[in-house]
């Protein structure tokens, strides 16, 4: 039987990165857990799913769900992978594109996967690729995030986690050709995604946590 939820749509507090329950005292009692079964990240706004009584009929307003999520880097990786696959660890594109964050196979291998079954069915390991490849991206770009961060090419103002979010769509090379050439040489995925609706998308988180690597691999005792 499919189980009945209320949907709530909220916006994220700055703060540290856990969770913060306020419940109404009139309808609490309808809520059989507190326990977040999914969220999804829009943007800056997440959509959270919470089971409640099938008794219930009325929900109270007042009831609200507070992630303590603001700019931090967990919300930036939440918001591309709700971007690149709507958080599916699973799904593979039509151009073969793996997981949550959606990799290529090229990609993997340069950070250390190649068994890319295991990759998918591992939620752990594909956080961990995530991490190393931004790692990574961020070593090769080092020099264009202190050149170009907070300025404003081709009237998109630059930050290093725009930088880092395009980086993941069209590879870090291609951020270096936008970013030399002012703009003019730019970048699409078979989508039709561009470079610059990523550098917008993604202004203005705080990747500070990512630590520059030139080797970052992916940390797993089962990648070869």
């Amino acid at each position: 039987m499919k189980k009945k939820v209320a949907k709530f749509s909220v916006l994220p507090v700055v703060g540290a990165s856990i969770f913060f329950y306020s419940f109404s005292t009139n309808k609490a009692q309808d809520i059989n857990t507190a326990l977040l079964e999914e969220f999804k990240t829009v943007n800056e706004e997440l959509t959270f799913e919470v089971p409640y009584s099938p008794d219930a009929t009325v929900f109270d307003p007042q009831l609200r769900f507070y992630p303590a999520l603001g700019k931090s880097y967990v919300a930036f990786k939440e918001a591309l992978g709700f971007k690149e696959s709507g958080g599916d660890y699973k799904v593979i594109n039509e151009f073969g594109y793996m997981g949550k964050y959606q990799f290529g196979r090229g990609t993997l291998k340069l950070i250390g996967i190649k068994d890319t079954n295991l990759f998918l069915n591992s939620p752990d390991l594909q956080e961990a690729a995530f991490y190393a490849n931004a790692s990574r991206n961020k070593w090769i770009l080092r020099k264009d995030i202190e050149r170009f961060e907070d300025q404003v090419v081709n009237g998109i103002k630059i930050t290093e986690s725009g930088i880092l979010a395009a980086a993941h769509l069209a590879g870090p090379g291609n951020v270096k050709k936008f970013l030399r050439s002012n703009g003019t040489n730019s970048f699409s995925d078979g989508f039709g995604t561009s470079i610059k609706h990523y550098f917008k998308k993604f202004e203005g988180f705080d990747t500070s946590f990512v630590v520059p690597d030139r080797k970052a691999k992916a940390n797993s005792p089962s990648v070869i």
